[in-house]
Formats: structure tokens, C-alpha cells, sequence
């Protein structure tokens, strides 16, 4: 039934000791209380800690709920919750249907028992029958692509086979919850491009959970999010873009770092030069131009076949766009052994986001100088979106 409230959580907190020896203690403590009918401690107590602090959502039926934030978050234990593997300490967890779970690379098999065998397996903990499982399984081994290593103890599989076979039992299966965490990291390119297609055509009729601290997979497959941070909710709604911009707001290193240098030249000074600072951050409107003052300083002479590189990355890291003057004669403009110029980009379409620039210098002979992080600057618009670029588009009649 599409819409329907297959997964819901209210109030839910998990506590946990920072020892082994407390933790023994208190859980012992614990199962008496429950012995002689008491609740268990709702506070905490010494050397204890909120892993997870009043959770609430609700995921429907054609939903994908990401569960992002940093290690130590809280993502791992709510997912483990959900499956059952622990329990909580307060709140309530209500689950609908087949469920299927990618929490752990190489979850839930035998490492003993052959691939087929683990396909028999994994399902009849799901609930199919012998039958249902005869109809799929040839779907499950051609999707997993590892025919000819079917028949092979799990436990000689490599990291990339494992997921393999587990998402393709989870998927082909089609559950009606689906929890995934962090197992496609492991998967090669072409093998998480099919994943993604597959979670397109199971969606409809599943709620699927994703963790991931990839922030281009989550956008690619999630509707809806919640950033966790030290066991609370900092953020939860529906505006992906934004989630994942305050994900991103937890990391803060500016410093360059100089990768090579022949000792011809170096960056002095780097600067936009049509941007307002706040906070100590260049600022620059989408639509504006993107103008650079740059200062290198030569220390011997050089070969001015020169191409001066200047890499744009978003705060992904991915590198997105190159800037570069082709023609230019350097030579021209020296002056008392500093190479000073201005740059500029027309009508800068970059979305909404931070950004970071790396430099390269490289003349006929090779590499003379590289250095990244030498630069940031943020780019502001309206509109919050993920993709790199915003393009200015008209429509023609």
C-alpha cells in the first residue's frame, strides 16, 4: 500500500558505559531491575553516555531516509537498533513487513557455507519459502556477477564479492524495509551504479534506511534526512541539500599545504578581489564575476612557457572546475622578481556552497610548483541545491 508507515520510531535513546568493566556492572544492575520488575535507570551514571537521545521518524513506503552525520554520531546504533541487534533503553520501535539489513560487510553469513548455500540462507531468515527462493535465485547470482565463485566458501571472498552477494540478496529479494550502511563504499563503480538502479526500481514499494558518509550517494537516493551529532537530531526534513550543507559545516581546515616545489617559484599572495570577507570568508554572488589578484615570486630564472593552473573544488572535494589563461605571456609582467596578474571568470554558475582552489605551475620541461588549499571562497545564492553547477538557462518559446 504506497504511503504507508512501514517504519516508526518515537523517543527512542540507547546509553552506553565508556568501559567494559562499568558496563558489565550496570547491565548486571539492569537485568536485576528487570527481574524484580523495575524500569532500568533513565539517567545517567557515572562513565555513561547518550549514544542515541529522543529519536523520533517516520519512513512511508516509497521512502528513503538518510542517516547522516560524523563517527561517533549515533547512525550505527540507531541501524542496529532497527534490526533488532540491540535494544534500547527508552522508546519504541514499530517495523512492517520483510526486512533486510546491509549493516556489516559480510553480515549475516557463514563463512563456511558456499555463496548459493548463503543465498538459501539469508532469504529463509527472511521469511521466503523454498519456492520463492528456487524462482529467484538465478536473478540474485547473475545480479551479484559472481557465477563462477557461487559455489566457493564465503569466507575466501574478497571484500568486493561479499557485498556483491549481500546487496543482491537484499535487493532482489525486494523487502519491504530495506536498511543499508556504508557496504557500497566497498563496491566498484560500474557495481554501485547497478545498486543505485536497483534501489530505483525496489522504491516504490519499500522504506529503505542509507548510511553513508557519502554525501553524493545520499543526495542521489534520499528524499528525506536526519543529521545525527553526539546522539541527537541536529537536523530533520526534507531539504536535502541543506542537511548536507550542515554536515559539511563541522570541517574547517584552511591551511594550505605545499605538495611540490622545484625552489624556481612560489605562491606569495592569492586573494579575491571582488568579495566581501565574513567571518573571515571570501563571499561572492552567483551570476558575479570570479576575480583573482595573484602574486608568485620567482627565485631563479624560468622558462616562461608557463601554465599556472587554478583548481576549483567543492567541499566534497571533488574537483569541478579548472581556470586557466591558455594564451597568456607571463614574461610581460615581472617585475623586481614578483609575477603579479589578476584573473578572471565571467558569470560564475557555481551553486550555492564553499569552495576551496589548489594551484599548479608547470612549464615546458614539467612540474615547477603545487600547492593546495591556497584559497576558499563561498559561493551565495538562494536556492540550495547539491549538484556542482547551476546553470542560468532561458526558455525559448
Amino acid at each position: 500500500m504506497e504511503g504507508e508507515v512501514l517504519i516508526k520510531v518515537e523517543g527512542l535513546s540507547k546509553k552506553f558505559a565508556k568501559t567494559l568493566k562499568k558496563s558489565l556492572k550496570y547491565g548486571a544492575y539492569d537485568l536485576v531491575a528487570n527481574l524484580r520488575g523495575r524500569k532500568p535507570s533513565t539517567t545517567l551514571r557515572p562513565e555513561e553516555f547518550w549514544a542515541l537521545q529522543d529519536i523520533n521518524f517516520e519512513v512511508r513506503r516509497g521512502e528513503c531516509l538518510g542517516l547522516i552525520g560524523h563517527n561517533g554520531a549515533g547512525k550505527s546504533t540507531l541501524l542496529k537498533i532497527l534490526n533488532g541487534l540491540i535494544n534500547p533503553d527508552q522508546g519504541k520501535v514499530t517495523i512492517k513487513g520483510r526486512v533486510s539489513a546491509l549493516i556489516e560487510l559480510g553480515a549475516g553469513f557463514n563463512p563456511i557455507m558456499t555463496g548459493r548455500e548463503n543465498i538459501y540462507n539469508n532469504a529463509a531468515v527472511l521469511g521466503f519459502s523454498r519456492e520463492e527462493i528456487d524462482g529467484k535465485v538465478e536473478e540474485i547470482i547473475d545480479f551479484s556477477e559472481i557465477r563462477e565463485f557461487i559455489d566457493m566458501p564465503v569466507q575466501n571472498y574478497s571484500s568486493g564479492m561479499k557485498v556483491r552477494l549481500g546487496f543482491a540478496v537484499a535487493a532482489q529479494m525486494e523487502p519491504d524495509v530495506l536498511f543499508i550502511d556504508e557496504v557500497l563504499a566497498v563496491g566498484d563503480l560500474g557495481f554501485v551504479l547497478k545498486c543505485f538502479k536497483q534501489i530505483d526500481s525496489i522504491l516504490p514499494n519499500t522504506a529503505i534506511i542509507f548510511v553513508s558518509h557519502s554525501m553524493p550517494m545520499v543526495s542521489r537516493i534520499c528524499n528525506q534526512i536526519i543529521l545525527l551529532d553526539k546522539g541527537q537530531s541536529k537536523f530533520q526534513g526534507v531539504e536535502v541539500p541543506k542537511a548536507i550543507d550542515l554536515y559539511y559545516t563541522r570541517f574547517g581546515n584552511n591551511d594550505s599545504s605545499i605538495v611540490f616545489n622545484d625552489d624556481t617559484l612560489a605562491l606569495k599572495h592569492i586573494e579575491l578581489s571582488n568579495a566581501e570577507h565574513i567571518e573571515g570568508v571570501p563571499q561572492i554572488n552567483w551570476g558575479e564575476n570570479l576575480q583573482f589578484k595573484i602574486e608568485f615570486e620567482l627565485f631563479k630564472e624560468i622558462d616562461f612557457s608557463l601554465k599556472i593552473d587554478f583548481i576549483i573544488f567543492d567541499k566534497e572535494q571533488r574537483p569541478v572546475a579548472m581556470i586557466r589563461d591558455f594564451n597568456f605571456d607571463y614574461s610581460s609582467i615581472v617585475k623586481n622578481d614578483i609575477l603579479s596578474f589578476h584573473l578572471s571568470h565571467k558569470n560564475l554558475q557555481l551553486s550555492k556552497g564553499i569552495y576551496t582552489i589548489n594551484t599548479s605551475v608547470s612549464n615546458s620541461k614539467g612540474p615547477v610548483y603545487r600547492a593546495n588549499t591556497v584559497c576558499e571562497f563561498q559561493v551565495l545564492h538562494d536556492e540550495e541545491i547539491w549538484q556542482p553547477f547551476l546553470l542560468d538557462a532561458k526558455v525559448i518559446k
